[in-house]
C-alpha cells in the first residue's frame, strides 16, 4: 500500500494532507503556530489525534519524539556530520538506511524490508510517497517520515 503526503504551500504553519494510493485523503498533519519548539498533531480522517511530533527542547541538536494515541513511542535525533544528515533512531526497533539528502530510504524490522520512502523531485511543495508492505504500519511510518522531516527543517541544521 501507499500513502502520499503533500505539504500545503500557502500555509502559515507546516500543514500536509496525507492520501492513499486511491487519492482518497486518510490523514490531515497540522504544526502548532505557537509553541516553544516544534510540533506536529496528526488527525484521522475523522478529526481524531492519532499521533504526535513534538521537538525536545534544549537539545543541541534537533530531537524529536513520537506518540502514538497519547504513548511515547520512539524517538529521532539528528546527528553531528559535516555533509550529509545522520539521524539515530529509538524507534519500535527499526532500523532506517539510505539517503536521507535525498529523501531516498528504507525502514527494516530485523532483516526484512518494511517501508521505502522516497520524495517526488517535480512538484509543487514537498510531497513523500511511503510504500508501505504491512497496513498496520501505515500511522508508524507516516510519523517517521514527519518526523525526519522536522529535524531536516529544524534549526541547528
Amino acid at each position: 500500500m501507499k500513502l502520499l503526503i503533500k505539504q500545503r504551500v500557502f500555509s502559515w504553519t507546516d500543514t500536509f494532507d496525507v492520501y492513499d494510493e486511491n487519492g482518497e485523503p486518510n490523514y490531515f498533519v497540522k504544526a502548532e503556530f505557537f509553541s516553544l519548539g516544534h510540533q506536529l498533531h496528526v488527525y484521522d480522517r475523522y478529526d481524531n489525534e492519532i499521533g504526535l511530533v513534538k521537538e525536545k527542547l534544549l537539545a543541541f541538536l534537533p530531537a524529536f519524539e513520537i506518540e502514538i494515541n497519547g504513548q511515547t513511542v520512539g524517538r529521532i535525533e539528528k546527528k553531528f556530520t559535516l555533509f550529509r544528515p545522520k539521524y539515530e533512531v529509538d524507534y519500535l526497533d527499526w532500523r532506517v538506511e539510505g539517503d536521507f539528502l535525498g529523501w531516498n530510504y528504507d525502514v527494516y524490522a530485523g532483516c526484512r524490508s518494511m517501508i521505502h520512502i522516497s520524495k517526488e523531485v517535480l512538484s509543487w511543495g514537498d510531497t513523500y510517497v511511503i510504500d508501505i508492505e504491512d497496513p498496520q504500519d501505515e500511522v508508524p511510518a507516516l510519523l517517521l517520515v514527519l518526523a525526519i522531516d522536522a529535524a531536516n527543517c529544524s534549526e541547528g541544521d
